[in-house]
């Protein structure tokens, strides 16, 4: 899309007109002649360098000071807040960097005649709306609500990336889990359990601002756009569940590999302990005629040696019998 820039940070302004199914790039003076002409239109200002965000927004002149407030200072939050004369809505989105994720925060503010959108940088989910908006303007859009529905169709599909990339370190992790282990196994398990717990954090209020959007009635959102919104809750739901059966199957394949190692530790341990059986009564009759006593009157045997002998194989061959028995060997 071309930018129209009024320095930094770059400011887009695109008006539409959903009678005749037009759109086109404007400067941000021609925001008022567009308004005054019953078009609607949306602005976009990327506020990265702050000092002149606020220039920016003082010139278009669209929101309340503590929105700009709350979009400048504060952390990603999926929050949704209603005014007189628009709706604030704080979508957070999820970049991939490697096998982790950073927050990306967007604030929307929807009026009946704009939307407005801040952001820092070039949010994921944001720049697949700028490219897909177009096609679905023309075919479908009969509102201007139509680019609500965009930026939550492709938050959604951000979050099912993340989830997925998620699900592809949960299926690594369990085949690391089988066979030989090292220790950092279970280091890169905690990390990924933390990860989900996260992903869920992030994805959890966007459920409940998805179901407000679907079921309040509000002038700047039109039923059509709602039902499909109400639509889209129900899939943020499945994403819920399907990072608590990620973080449910990763927990499951850890307790299995700790089984496996209890077992393997069992089996060696009763080795040992028949070892210890069968030795323990003919370390004792070493010890009887290891004493030194002068009268041991088997020591004057002609066949006390072969005698000796003959008890630890009847002994050892008892106990290994016993053990065979008992099902312990």
């Amino acid at each position: 899309m071309p930018a129209i820039a009024t320095s930094e940070p770059t400011l887009w302004v695109v008006e539409f007109d959903f009678e005749a199914k037009t759109e086109r790039h404007i400067a941000a003076e021609g925001i008022p002649e567009a308004f005054a002409a019953g078009k609607f239109i949306w602005a976009d200002i990327d506020v990265q360098n702050v000092d002149e965000a606020r220039q920016a927004l003082a010139q278009i002149n669209l929101i309340a000071t503590e929105i700009v407030e709350d979009a400048l200072t504060r952390d990603p939050a999926t929050q949704l807040a209603r005014y007189d004369d628009y709706l604030h809505m704080v979508l957070s989105g999820c970049r991939l960097i490697g096998d982790k994720f950073e927050l990306e925060r967007v604030d929307a503010v929807i009026g009946q005649h704009f939307l407005l959108t801040l952001h820092r940088g070039q949010p994921v989910f944001l720049e697949a709306v700028r490219k897909a908006y177009r096609a679905d303007f023309l075919r479908f859009a009969k509102s201007p609500s139509f680019l609500v529905y965009e930026m939550w169709d492709h938050l959604i599909d951000n979050y099912l990336a993340v989830q997925k990339r998620f699900e592809q370190r949960v299926e690594r992790l369990q085949k690391e889990l089988i066979g030989d282990v090292d220790d950092g196994v279970f280091a890169r398990v905690s990390e990924l359990s933390s990860d989900l717990l996260e992903l869920r954090s992030v994805v959890l209020p966007a459920r409940a601002v998805l179901t407000e959007l679907g079921t309040r009635k509000t002038i700047f959102i039109n039923e059509a756009t709602q039902q499909f919104l109400g639509n889209m809750a129900g899939t943020i739901e499945r994403v819920l569940q399907d990072i608590l059966v990620a973080r449910d199957i990763l927990s499951g394949s850890l307790e299995l590999y700790m089984s496996m190692v209890g077992h393997r530790t069992n089996r060696v341990m009763n080795r040992l302990t028949v070892v210890s059986v069968i030795f323990l009564p003919l370390t004792f009759l070493c010890g009887v005629y290891g004493m030194n006593f002068d009268i041991l009157p088997e020591k004057e045997w002609e066949y006390g040696y072969l005698y000796f002998w003959i008890a630890v194989s009847i002994i050892g061959g008892g106990l290994l019998w016993i053990l065979r028995r008992a099902k312990l060997l």
